[in-house]
């Protein structure tokens, strides 16, 4: 395989993007983030969200001209396309496509929706993908302070011969050419973003961390003292790694857990792991996956075993002694995620 080239701000060249209007679709967590830090390096934003969204006042005091989808699609040169996975097939078809104009650029964070055929764009419009590789408080908070969260590129279709040089220029607007830009597909950005999520980041991880506390528990140890254990001190090591990868963390650790690492996380991921995280990966890449996500999220579907297991996980013991361990933290109630 080539060595995939990464894009820093001397690469890119913010007035590709002078004289367009960018219409952010979508006022959420990559939303707002993109909106403003575009806006504050000096592009011409407004916003896009469905008549009634509890989004559109906020927008507004944030200094934004709001429309609906449709209209804001119309006016913009450029369209960002920020809203849930499963809601942007039906939003485009109804509210950008008829507007589309030739030159105009598409743009998405994910490559969900182009690889898997739900949007298809017509031939003589960009089509570009730029994935922030972080949420979207950090995409703010790291511009504010300067810095910027890396991103990946992807031009998926390029009818003007500029769909490269623009989407760069976004990348340097929302601060990612700041930390860098690396090139990749929509194919590949959705595979391994598919991937990554479920079998390790958030399927993996949590499924770890909550059978780590089980097995305590079971074994009759106080829940605080597992939760401590094998949730709350993840952060920790995550953050050793973030900062200096595998032998950082296990040179800021004592030799005893560095012992057990080497020989306990071999008997827990195992060559069985490997084959099912294989079969994941199978799924994600036939379409699978998707088939199934997409019917469960559909009104046929009414997102019945989705919500069946939110309400599940929300139930499990680590939730509720959790919650009550949070309230011993100096910062408790400071940027809280979700607002009960």
């Amino acid at each position: 395989m080539s060595e995939a080239k990464i894009f820093y701000q001397e690469d890119c060249n913010l007035a590709a993007l002078d004289g367009q209007t960018i219409a952010v679709i979508g006022y959420g967590s990559q939303g707002h983030a993109h909106a403003l830090n575009a806006k504050e390096s000096g592009c011409h934003v407004i916003i896009g969200l469905y008549e009634g969204s509890k989004s559109w006042k906020r927008a507004e005091e944030q200094g934004f001209e709001v429309y609906t989808a449709a209209e804001a699609a119309k006016k913009a040169d450029v369209i960002m396309i920020l809203i849930n996975d499963e809601k942007q097939a039906a939003l485009y078809k109804e509210s950008i496509e008829p507007n589309l104009e030739a030159g105009n650029m598409l743009m998405f964070a994910h490559g969900f929706n182009i690889h898997f055929n739900q949007i298809v764009p017509p031939t003589d419009v960009d089509v570009t993908m730029i994935a922030p590789k972080g949420p979207g408080h950090t995409v703010r908070s790291e511009y504010q302070a300067g810095k910027g969260v890396p991103c990946l590129i992807a031009v998926h279709q390029d009818a003007t011969g500029k769909a490269q040089e623009k989407a760069l220029a976004y990348a340097l607007a929302i601060g990612g050419a700041r930390a860098g830009v690396l090139e990749t597909t929509f194919r590949t950005e959705t595979e391994t973003d598919l991937f990554g999520e479920q079998a390790v980041l958030c399927g993996g991880v949590c499924a770890l961390m909550q059978a780590g506390f089980e097995t305590l528990c079971e074994a009759g140890y106080d829940p605080r003292n597992a939760y401590f254990e094998c949730i709350h001190e993840m952060k920790l090591i995550v953050d050793l790694i973030y900062q200096s990868g595998f032998a950082g963390m296990r040179y800021s650790i004592s030799n005893t857990a560095e012992y057990g690492d080497y020989v306990t996380g071999p008997k827990l991921i195992t060559e069985e792991t490997k084959k099912t995280m294989k079969k994941i990966l199978s799924d994600i890449q036939d379409g699978s996956f998707a088939k199934e996500f997409l019917l469960d999220m559909s009104s046929a579907g009414g997102q019945a075993h989705f919500k069946a297991m939110r309400k599940l996980a929300s139930e499990h013991p680590s939730e509720v002694i959790g919650e009550e361990i949070r309230k011993l933290y100096s910062w408790n109630g400071e940027d809280k995620l979700i607002n009960n």
